[in-house]
């Protein structure tokens, strides 16, 4: 996987942060290939979807999410593009979806071991000074291809976040990262799933 992980240092946040991203651009470097679009294509019930060509990986934008294709070209180079909600009390994102390329192959077999590894680090990239506690590890499908999905709930804020990280098999292997700020929100919750099932593999 090329999202922080043991054998990829990243660059540790400010402490104060008051959101879990804010400002993900200023975490690293631009992006010199960025590869994501907006469509509108006619199915998801006329959502517009998000075509990543360097993830390989297209999905519908939930309503009340946005894309901005600019700023997926000012993202770490662990990831290609994002989509964010913010909700009615505040204009900051209390949930974002990212999602990239994973660097390498990631044969079926190694799908948990993987994806619970990227996971954790990336708790550890986003909430350095929290303790992840692991709330789900499954197998699934996404586009069609076996994958896996790791959740884990972080405290933050006073409050407790969420953390869920969906790595594709394949030899061009994808990972959908989603972060909310409440674990508790089930329709922010909903809608990071809808994402997941809207997912289609290879970006056209």
């Amino acid at each position: 996987m090329t999202t922080p992980s043991p054998n990829t240092p990243a660059p540790r946040r400010e402490r104060g942060h008051g959101r879990l991203w804010a400002g993900l651009a200023a975490l690293g470097v631009t992006v010199a290939c960025g590869g994501a679009a907006l469509a509108w294509p006619g199915d998801d019930g006329g959502r517009p979807r998000v075509n990543d060509t360097r993830a390989g990986v297209s999905y519908a934008v939930p309503e009340g999410w946005r894309h901005d294709p600019a700023a997926d070209r000012k993202l770490i180079g662990a990831f290609s593009s994002r989509i964010t909600r913010s909700s009615d009390a505040t204009p900051a994102e209390d949930a974002t979806v990212l999602t990239g390329a994973a660097g390498r192959p990631v044969p079926s077999g190694e799908l948990r071991r993987t994806a619970e590894g990227a996971a954790r680090s990336n708790a550890e990239f986003f909430f350095p000074d929290a303790a992840p506690t692991l709330t789900a590890s499954r197998r699934t499908e996404l586009g069609g291809r076996p994958a896996h999905t790791v959740a884990l709930d972080v405290p933050h804020d006073g409050g407790t976040a969420r953390l869920e990280l969906t790595v594709v098999a394949g030899d061009h292997a994808a990972f959908l990262l989603a972060l909310a700020a409440d674990a508790a929100d089930s329709g922010t919750l909903a809608d990071v799933h809808a994402v997941e099932a809207s997912v289609a593999i290879g970006a056209p």
